[in-house]
């Protein structure tokens, strides 16, 4: 919805804590301006972890966790088949309601649109769901409710905390 972050020549998109965090506070002010009111914020773990935390702190909402792995394969870089865990964590049971899911981005949108498939499968107490990430591709089947950026061309993005998929405990020492 908002202008796009500038790409680099190989077709990727860097991204800095600064610009993470003010990406999620401008997606935060988007659905605190549309009116939707929701129940419970159910963050994809771990690419939604970050969004969804702030998220339940501004909003003042229970905060669920349900895991999902696609990329698994060559460090995270290669899509695998989609898993998605069978329970949901959250101290706030049951999860029930208006419900708006975060994840940091949508790449395809299979895992969003299995993930809804799944909540509406085997949680019957979700009476809306609403979807919210800070990136959009144009390769996506579904569009989130909420977004912040449409990318166009699809570059890979890298976040700032991918430093530690390299990086090893020893490593800090």
């Amino acid at each position: 919805m908002n202008d796009t972050p500038t790409n680099d020549q190989q077709g990727h998109l860097w991204v800095s804590w600064d610009e993470y965090h003010h990406a999620i506070e401008q997606l935060a002010k988007q659905v605190h301006t549309s009116g939707w009111e929701f129940d419970h914020i159910l963050c994809l773990a771990r690419g939604g972890l970050r969004p969804g935390d702030i998220f339940s702190r501004l909003f003042k909402r229970p905060l669920a966790i349900l895991s999902t792995s696609s990329y698994r394969e060559q460090n995270g870089t290669q899509r695998d088949t989609l898993n998605i865990a069978q329970h949901i964590t959250s101290t706030h049971h049951p999860i029930q309601g208006r419900v708006l899911l975060i994840d940091d981005l949508v790449d395809s949108g299979i895992t969003l649109q299995q993930v809804k498939q799944h909540l509406a499968a085997h949680y019957s107490a979700i009476t809306e769901i609403k979807t919210a990430v800070i990136w959009v591709k144009s390769t996506s089947v579904i569009q989130p409710d909420y977004y912040l950026h449409f990318l166009q061309d699809c570059p890979w993005i890298h976040q700032p905390f991918e430093v530690y998929d390299q990086l090893t405990p020893d490593g800090l020492i």
